[in-house]
C-alpha cells in the first residue's frame, strides 16, 4: 500500500487543508472494514486470485469474469499512476521532466518498461528487488513527517478549506476518493493465498495490521508536509516531500528525500507489475481469460500478461500526458481507484451470500455491509 500515494497526495490534497485528515480517517476506517471482510473470505476460499476467486465461489463464472477484467484494468492504470509518481520525484534531479510534458511522458514510459523487464526475468528476481526497496521505504516519510510536526505550522495545516463551496458530505466523498488511492493494494495480500503459510490466519492478520499501520503513517506524513509547505505552492508541486525536505535540510536534503521517494515508489511499481502478470494468468487457467495469457516463459514469468498490462499503462500515459505530471496523476488515480472499488463491493456481496450457507463470526454480516456501503460511498466521490 505505501508507495506513490503518500508521496504524491499532499499536493493533490493541499486545496482541502485540514479536511484532508478527515479523508484519511474515512478511507482508513472503510479500508479496515474491507480488510476484515477480505480476511473472512480468505478463511473461506483458499485459492489464488483474491477478489476474483471469491466472486467465482459465490456467483460463478460470469461475475468473476467481469471482476477479473475490471481488476486487471485497475492494475494497468495503477502502473501508469505509480510511474507518474516516480517521474515527479525524478524531476527534482531533472526539472525538464516536470516542465515539459513530453519529457515527463518519455520518462514515465521508460520506467514502466524497465520494471516490466525486471518481472519478465522471473518472480524470484522481482522479489529480490522488492525486498531491498521495502527496507528503505519508510525512512524519507518519517524524516519529513517528524521535521514538519516539530518545525512547521501545524495549526495552519489543520485549517479546513473548501475552495469550491461543495456540500460537506460530497466534499468528504471526493477527498476520501483521492485518499483511497493510497489504500489500493490492500487486497493484494489475498491474491497469492496458495503460497502463504496458514493463509486462513496469516492473511487476515496481515490485512488488519497493514491497514492500521498505513493509516498512521499516512496521516502523520501528510500533516508534516502540509505544515512545512504553503498550500499554494504545495498544490502545484510534482514532488511535495522533496520540497518539504528542501525547506528544512536545504537542497541536499530535498534531493535525498526525492531519491528515497523514487526508490520507494519504484518498489510499488515492481509489486503491482507482479500482480498484473498473475491475475490474468489465473483467470486464463480457469478458462475466463484468453489462453494467450496462460503460458509462462522459460524463467517462470507470465511475460505475455506483463507486456499486455504495460501496454494498457502506456496508453493511459499517452492519453493524459498533456495535463502535466500532477494533472495526469490525479486523473489516472481516479480511474484506478474506481476500478478497484468495484471488486471490493463485489467481494462484500460475495461474503454476504456465503454467510448464509456458513456463518463464521457474529460480526461478519455488519462488517461486510459496512464494506459494501463504504465502497459505494467512495464510488460516489469519483464523479
Amino acid at each position: 500500500m505505501i508507495g506513490s500515494g503518500v508521496f504524491m497526495l499532499p499536493a493533490v490534497l493541499a486545496p482541502y487543508g485540514g479536511l484532508s485528515l478527515a479523508g484519511w480517517l474515512i478511507s482508513g476506517g472503510g479500508t479496515l472494514a474491507v480488510a476484515l471482510m477480505l480476511g473472512l473470505l480468505a478463511r473461506r476460499v483458499v485459492s489464488a486470485g483474491g477478489p476474483y476467486a471469491y466472486c467465482r465461489a459465490a456467483f460463478g463464472d460470469l461475475t468473476s469474469f467481469l471482476i477479473a477484467w475490471g481488476y486487471w484494468l485497475s492494475l494497468g492504470s495503477s502502473i501508469a499512476a505509480i510511474a507518474v509518481g516516480i517521474s515527479g520525484y525524478l524531476s527534482a534531479f531533472l526539472p525538464a521532466i516536470d516542465a515539459q510534458p513530453l519529457w515527463g511522458a518519455a520518462c514515465t514510459l521508460g520506467l514502466i518498461w524497465l520494471f516490466t523487464g525486471v518481472n519478465i526475468l522471473g518472480v524470484r528476481e522481482a522479489g529480490i528487488v522488492g525486498l531491498v526497496i521495502t527496507v528503505l521505504k519508510l525512512l524519507p516519510l518519517l524524516l519529513v513527517a517528524g521535521a514538519g510536526l516539530f518545525l512547521g505550522d501545524v495549526a495552519g495545516a489543520l485549517t479546513p478549506l473548501n475552495p469550491e463551496r461543495v456540500a460537506l458530505p460530497l466534499l468528504l466523498a471526493q477527498i476520501a476518493m483521492l485518499t483511497m488511492w493510497a489504500y489500493v493494494g490492500v487486497e493484494a495480500a489475498t491474491v497469492p493465498s496458495e503460497d502463504v503459510v496458514t493463509p486462513e490466519r496469516t492473511i487476515p492478520r496481515a490485512l488488519v495490521t497493514g491497514t492500521l499501520t498505513a493509516t498512521a503513517v499516512y496521516m502523520v506524513a501528510t500533516l508534516g508536509v502540509m505544515a512545512l509547505v504553503p498550500a499554494e505552492r504545495l498544490a502545484n508541486s510534482a514532488s511535495p516531500f522533496a520540497d518539504a525536505a528542501g525547506l528544512i535540510f536545504g537542497q541536499a536534503g530535498g534531493l535525498l528525500i526525492a531519491f528515497g521517494a523514487v526508490v520507494s515508489i519504484g518498489g510499488t511499481l515492481n509489486a503491482i507489475l507482479l500482480l498484473a502478470g498473475q491475475v490474468p494468468r489465473a483467470a486464463a487457467l480457469d478458462g475466463l481469460f484468453p489462453q494467450w495469457f496462460a503460458p509462462l516463459n522459460r524463467r517462470g514469468a507470465p511475460a505475455r500478461a506483463l507486456v499486455a498490462s504495460s501496454l494498457i499503462a502506456t496508453a493511459l500515459i499517452l492519453m493524459n500526458y498533456t495535463r502535466g505530471l500532477v494533472g495526469a496523476y490525479e486523473a489516472i488515480i481516479l480511474i484506478s481507484t474506481l476500478m478497484t472499488l468495484v471488486p471490493y463491493a463485489a467481494s462484500a456481496l460475495a461474503e454476504l451470500k456465503l454467510q448464509r450457507a456458513a456463518p463464521l463470526r457474529a460480526w461478519a454480516r455488519p462488517v461486510a455491509a459496512l464494506a459494501l456501503a463504504f465502497s459505494a460511498f467512495i464510488i460516489l466521490g469519483s464523479g
